[in-house]
């Protein structure tokens, strides 16, 4: 769901102001073509993509010695300072952060206004408790103006379970009058097959928006599952992007013992997918089509729950069901 992923049509030149830098500027600070065509292949399009990794990371790359890496990081730290900010200049600029609605208004109360974008924001619950439904939903309203609670943007889905349905965000665009054929024109599709294949799809991501079960296993995951989060994190803070995860639940055989005996599921990613989500939400069924969201963690919203229904024309109030 992408504030920074902004129709380009408009031209490059205003969307420079506003975001991100595209790689091309380094060439200006004497870095050579050539070795900038190697950093955009690895995955790294903008001048702040470059200025957030590592110097271990650039060294990784095929053809960057370890005094390219100095150059470039150089080069890109200057354009993009990295240093300290006064907490009145992080207040203007949070002020200016753009919510995607839900299409739900207690939901999006809930929220503080919405989907925010520039984080991560984790959705689990078990199967049937609306967290495809809404993606649907913020697949099209990210697209909506920001004075309708959109982000004048374009969407970018990465389906692991084979559940996206075009046909939904039709009656999705139909709701808020928006041309359907344009609506899906502006929602990038791509079926995830395994781990390998979801962190080059991030890679593509990047280009894209740029231009327009034993313990060994389980390791093995998780190293996997941190990568892909790291990425996921590293485009919110680049493009300004509203990034959405959905997440599975698993039982929780301790929850009878412990204090929090009334929680018996969790969602699955241990500490890893804890620490990489900004707000963490957690879906359950209710009666009928109405289902029940509640803050499960935040760094700034209060823990409290807000009721939301599964419509024919997407994620709305539970009194708008007919």
């Amino acid at each position: 769901m992408s504030q920074a992923s902004q129709d380009l049509d408009e031209g490059d030149e205003s969307y420079q102001a506003t975001g991100p830098l595209l790689i091309s500027k380094l060439q200006e600070a004497g870095i050579h073509a050539n070795d900038i065509k190697k950093l955009s292949d690895a995955g790294l399009n903008t001048v702040e993509s470059v200025a957030f990794t590592p110097k271990k990371a650039l060294i990784a790359i095929k053809g960057i010695s370890e005094q390219k890496a100095d150059k470039i990081l150089a080069e890109a730290q200057k354009i993009v300072p990295l240093g300290f900010q006064s907490a009145t200049e992080v207040h203007a600029r949070r002020s200016e952060l753009v919510h995607i609605t839900t299409g739900s208004k207690q939901l999006d109360a809930l929220l503080g206004g919405g989907i925010e974008t520039g984080a991560i924001t984790e959705m689990f619950g078990e199967f049937r408790t609306g967290k495809s439904q809404i993606c649907h939903t913020l697949a099209v309203t990210c697209q909506l103006p920001v004075s309708m609670g959109g982000g004048e943007g374009k969407c970018l889905y990465i389906d692991t379970e084979g559940t996206f349905r075009p046909v939904r965000l039709l009656a999705v665009a139909e709701r808020y009058g928006l041309n359907g054929e344009e609506v899906l024109d502006n929602v990038a599709y791509a079926r995830a097959y395994n781990a390998d294949h979801q962190n080059q799809l991030l890679t593509s991501a990047s280009a894209l928006m740029s231009e327009s079960s034993g313990r060994g296993e389980l390791s093995s995951r998780q190293n996997h599952l941190g990568k892909f989060l790291r990425t996921l994190q590293r485009l919110a803070d680049e493009f300004g992007i509203a990034v959405v995860i959905t997440n599975q639940v698993m039982s929780n055989p301790d929850a009878a013992a412990g204090p929090y005996a009334g929680n018996e599921k969790k969602p699955i990613g241990g500490n890893i997918i804890a620490h990489a989500s900004t707000t963490r939400l957690q879906l359950k069924k209710a009666r009928g089509t109405t289902r029940t969201c509640k803050i499960y963690d935040s760094p700034c919203l209060p823990e409290m729950e807000a009721q939301f229904a599964i419509l024919s024309s997407g994620i709305g109030d539970p009194e708008e069901e007919s």
